[in-house]
Parts: C-alpha cells; sequence; structure tokens
C-alpha cells in the first residue's frame, strides 16, 4: 500500500519514526525550563488564580456554528475550517466578528451554513446583522482577512475559500458589496490563510494568499487504510498550489504579481501566513506554514520581490531535517530581544515550533530542549498566537487544538480528536508553563481550528475566540486578575490607512516592549488591529514611539495606562477612549 492510500494513519506512523532522533534530543528539565531571551522581568510559579477565562458564548450572543458538510464520503476539506476574523467594521470604536462558513457539497440536501457577521453592541455582546451588512453569501469559505485598501476609512474584508475567494469592499454605510471580479482578485485555488500587506510601500495594501492542495470534488482520491473503509487523504496524496500576490494598483483593481514577485511555488501546501520584519530593514516579509512540504520564508528585497531564506534561516525542517505539518503561524518578540520570534502550530507528535531570532539571519528552535516542545507534543494545533493574557508586559502563548481523524484514538491511545486547549504563560526570561489545566474553559476538549483574541469588553485585557470544526464557535472572557493596560490604535495618512506594518515601542520602567500592526496570522483567522500593551503594576509608560511605514516616526511622550490611544500618523494622540466606557 503506498502513501496516497494509506489514510492518515501510516503518515502518523510514518512522521513518528522521523521524530525518533528530535525526540532524543529533549532535555530533561524542570517545567518551564529556560527559552534563551534577553533578561526580563522574573516571577513566580504561574498560578491558576492569575490567569482565568470564562465560557461566555451564550451570553455574548454568539450562536454561529461551522459546518463541513461531511456526510462519510471523507472530503479532505471537511477536516481543515474555518476561521474568524476581528474587525471594526462599522468605526464605532468597538470590534465585530466576522466567521467564515462552508457549506453542503453538490447533490446533498442543503444546510443552513451562511457566514456571520456580529457586530458589537460594545459590552462584550453581540447582533447578527449578516443579512443586513450584505454577506449572506454562500461558499466552502475557509479563512478571511480584514483591512481597508482602500484608504476610505472603512475597513473592507477578503474571504478565502475552496473553489473561489471573495472581495467585499465595505460601503461605509453598514453594508458590503462584493467587487471580487472588479478588484481582479477572483483567482481560484484552494485557499486558506491570507494578509494584507503594504510590500513595496506605496501607502497601498496588497494581498497574499495561501493555498493548499490541488484539490477538486471530481478528482478526489479514495484513500484507506484497510483497502475497504475510506478514511481522509493525507496531503501527500495530492500536489501543492502556489500562493498568489495581488498588488494592489490603487483604483480599486489589482494585478497578479505572484510570478514577478518571485513567490510563484507550485509545492507549496501553504496553511498559514505570518508577516514579520525579521531582518529590520523596514520591509515585511512574509513567512508561510506548509503542511508537509518545508515552510516559506520570503524576504522582502525592497524592490518589490521576495527571496525565500527559510532553509539558511533553519525554519523550513525540524532539527531533524524533516518537513512538519506547519497550520497556523505568528510572529512577535517573545523574548525581549528587540526582534520578532516565530510560532508555528505543528501535527500531534511533532510539537510546536519555538524559532528565537539571533538576528544575524539564523532562527533557532526552543522548542525541542523545553517544557513547552513536550507538552506540545501531543496535540495537534492549528490556531496558534502570541499574546499577553495577564498583561504582566510578558507575551504568553495561546494554541487551539484537534485531531483531523475522528478515531485517531483507536490506533494512538495517547491521541484524542477533541483536545483541550493550551495557554502558556511566560514566566520571565521567555520561560513558558502550560497553565490551561486551571481554567476549566480552556480544558474543554474541543476539535479547535481557527483562533483570534480581542478585547471585546473594553477593559482593557485580551478575550478569545475559538472556531470548532463542524461545532458551535467559543466565546471566552478574560477574567484574569491580571496588570494594567495601554492600547493603542493607529490610523495612516501616507501610511496605508489600517496601519498594517507600523512598528509600536513603549517604554516603561526601563524596559521596551514592541508590537507592530497586522493582519493574518493564527490560521485562517486574525486577531484585532490595535495593540494590547500590559503594563504590570505600572500606570503609565514613559514613552510611546511608533514608527509607520512610509517612516514617519512619532513620539507621544508619557501616557497613562487604562485608556485607549487613537493614534494618527504626523498628528499625534487625536482621541482617547478610558477602559470601561
Amino acid at each position: 500500500m503506498d502513501r496516497s492510500e494509506s489514510g492518515p494513519y501510516l503518515a502518523e506512523m510514518i512522521r513518528n519514526s522521523l521524530l525518533t532522533l528530535s525526540l532524543a534530543t529533549f532535555a530533561v528539565a524542570s517545567v518551564g525550563s529556560l527559552v534563551h531571551g534577553q533578561p526580563s522581568r522574573a516571577r513566580g510559579p504561574a498560578s491558576p488564580a492569575l490567569v482565568a477565562f470564562t465560557d461566555v458564548t451564550t451570553r455574548a450572543g454568539v450562536t454561529f456554528r461551522h459546518t463541513s458538510g461531511a456526510f462519510g464520503k471523507k472530503y479532505l476539506p471537511e477536516t481543515m475550517g474555518a476561521g474568524v476574523v476581528v474587525l471594526d467594521f462599522d468605526n464605532d470604536g468597538h470590534q465585530d466578528l466576522f466567521f467564515a462558513n462552508g457549506k453542503a457539497w453538490p447533490g446533498r440536501p442543503p444546510l443552513r451554513s451562511l457566514p456571520a457577521l456580529y457586530r458589537s453592541t460594545g459590552a462584550g455582546t453581540f447582533t447578527d446583522v449578516t443579512r443586513a451588512a450584505g454577506l449572506a453569501f454562500e461558499a466552502y469559505g475557509m479563512g478571511a482577512a480584514a483591512a481597508d485598501y482602500d484608504n476610505d476609512g472603512f475597513v473592507d474584508l477578503f474571504v478565502t475559500a475552496l473553489g473561489g475567494n471573495r472581495l467585499f469592499r465595505n460601503t461605509g454605510k453598514g453594508t458590503f458589496e462584493d467587487v471580487t471580479q472588479r478588484a481582479s482578485v477572483g483567482r481560484v485555488g484552494f485557499s486558506t490563510s491570507a494578509a494584507w500587506f503594504d510590500y513595496d510601500k506605496d501607502g497601498r495594501l496588497d494581498l497574499i494568499v495561501a493555498n493548499y492542495v490541488q484539490w477538486q470534488l471530481e478528482k478526489d482520491i479514495h484513500c484507506t487504510l484497510d483497502g475497504k473503509t475510506k478514511s481522509y487523504c493525507t496531503p501527500e496524496s495530492y500536489k501543492g498550489e502556489t500562493p498568489f500576490l495581488f498588488h494592489n494598483l490603487g483604483n480599486g483593481t489589482f494585478e497578479d504579481a505572484t510570478t514577478k514577485a518571485g513567490l510563484n511555488d507550485p509545492a507549496s501546501k501553504g496553511l498559514g501566513v505570518g508577516l514579520l520584519d525579521y531582518n529590520a530593514d523596514g520591509y515585511l516579509d512574509v513567512f508561510v506554514a506548509n503542511d508537509t512540504q518545508p515552510n516559506r520564508l520570503y524576504r522582502n528585497t525592497g524592490k518589490g520581490t521576495f527571496v525565500d531564506e527559510a532553509v539558511t534561516a533553519g525554519v523550513a525542517f525540524n532539527e531533524a531535517g524533516v518537513a512538519r505539518a506547519g497550520m497556523g503561524v505568528d510572529a512577535a518578540d517573545f523574548d525581549g530581544s528587540g526582534r520578532p520570534g516565530l510560532l508555528i502550530g505543528n501535527f500531534s507528535n511533532e510539537m510546536l515550533s519555538l524559532y528565537r531570532n539571533e538576528g544575524n539571519g539564523l532562527f533557532i528552535d526552543d522548542a525541542p530542549t523545553s517544557s513547552l516542545g513536550r507538552e506540545s507534543l501531543l496535540s495537534l494545533t492549528f490556531a496558534c498566537f502570541f499574546f499577553d493574557a495577564d498583561n504582566d508586559g510578558l507575551l504568553d502563548i495561546f494554541t487551539a487544538n484537534g485531531h483531523v481523524a475522528d478515531d485517531i484514538n483507536r490506533v494512538q491511545p495517547k491521541v484524542t480528536y477533541a483536545q483541550a486547549s493550551h495557554l502558556y504563560r511566560n514566566g520571565g526570561k521567555a520561560r513558558f508553563s502550560n497553565v490551561a489545566a486551571g481554567i476549566p474553559a480552556l480544558m474543554t476538549p474541543t476539535v479547535a481550528r481557527g483562533a483570534a483574541h480581542l478585547d471585546m469588553d473594553n477593559d482593557g485585557d485580551q478575550d478569545l475566540i475559538v472556531t470548532v470544526n463542524n461545532g458551535p464557535a467559543r466565546v471566552l472572557r478574560n477574567d484574569s486578575a491580571g496588570g494594567r493596560a495601554l492600547r493603542l490604535s493607529l490610523v495612516g495618512v501616507k501610511s496605508n490607512r489600517s496601519a498594517i506594518g507600523a512598528e509600536v515601542r513603549v517604554t516603561t520602567g526601563g524596559a521596551t516592549r514592541i508590537g507592530m500592526v497586522k493582519t493574518g496570522s493564527s490560521y485562517l483567522s486574525q486577531s484585532e488591529l490595535p495593540l494590547t500593551f500590559g503594563l504590570g503594576t505600572a500606570t503609565r509608560v514613559e514613552q510611546v514611539e511608533i514608527r509607520w511605514p512610509s517612516g514617519q516616526v512619532d513620539r507621544l511622550g508619557p501616557q497613562d495606562a487604562g485608556q485607549t490611544l487613537v493614534v494618527t500618523e504626523a498628528k499625534g494622540v487625536t482621541r482617547r477612549v478610558a477602559f470601561g466606557r
């Protein structure tokens, strides 16, 4: 039996055997083994009482349920979706939610499976406005990305799907119009994650779209384990598909710049897209997490082209030289080095990847020699991201987990289909330990896929939205006994209006924390664009510095905690909103 007929189980055994070498490198260390980084404020062992999340899905009014369309045929796309995007579509200062959704397969009875747009009331509750907003469309949706591509002051929405993506322009009147064909972004693929970014720094947002494999219903492959019963095929069964790059022409249309920019890659099996400036040259680079293919780290040359440096940077393979099953991805300065590192969600028995940026073009994966690696080993992680769960100024890690095979426990007794989410708390010096066991809302097993963070109730901390494959979304309110915070919402003028790529440096107590406004990351999802800086016990910050994509640098001076600053490029603070208002 060859691999294309083996289903998920043989693939898992192959992965396990390939991991023998890497697992041998595990250090026998205490929980919270050191992940090397520059010194940062230390603290004692994590206490469950300090970090708390409560499931408030019903109270929040979110009734969305994902539909995979599964009916026993075991079609590959059924295992993959779907994502959630946080956006403020009506400019009221409150973060709204968009959920992508699947649909019934051709020839099957129709399903009530529309995507959903929820408008925030500002008090931690939401109202379904899907139909009124013009988003009650049917597609086999996967994910989405939101930003103001036409610089008119209203955030627009790009939805990825199997068989045809959609671009919805925000009219500014509470509705969206489908401009896919007019904008020339309707290229068809098995599209997954996407990100808006201004790669040529012309003040207009361009768009990168990851694609998975060349799968079509009429060309579905019959994979089995026993020669009879159909199982879900692994991605090795199908050819890969290049990502798409659409260059914004500034007149409402885009050109397909994939080949011209050096991104044509037919071997790619992309699931996650992350933005970062890993070499600090002022141009946004792109990381693509590939499933069973080498990851890609596309360095932006600043001349409209990209060069893949994943192999030389050490992020293409695991430490044994094997390509992993990369899912979600995020980038941030998690170790206080001033440089963005990388976080990648991988398959069960592969552990998370946590790449430390050495600053010389090289990354080192710290997971295999830390508790983070051991604790994530059996999880299949889709969505993952850095965020400060308790506002102490140190970036923590959230992962949404769930397997793709509903009967995996038969062949791997230690691996389950539904899995708990993980919250790895940063204990200082980038030591991470999983504190989810003390948080019942996170320990509820689900087949999680997408996830995002946002401040949904304007109390200054980050709440969580998690999507479940073929199940109901979950809203998890942050009830941590955390520190104070300062939030910034940026408005570009010469730069793109969504300020994608703007870097913010906040200094307090002699320590500087860095955040970047970005789309994409996680898996099929996008978190809120405003940046939250946890301050611990500090009541104010000494300096806020914003480096805009245009090159403009704004310094705001001391600012009090407990508020959101709306900052307009070259104009400074144009609005202040106290938390709780």
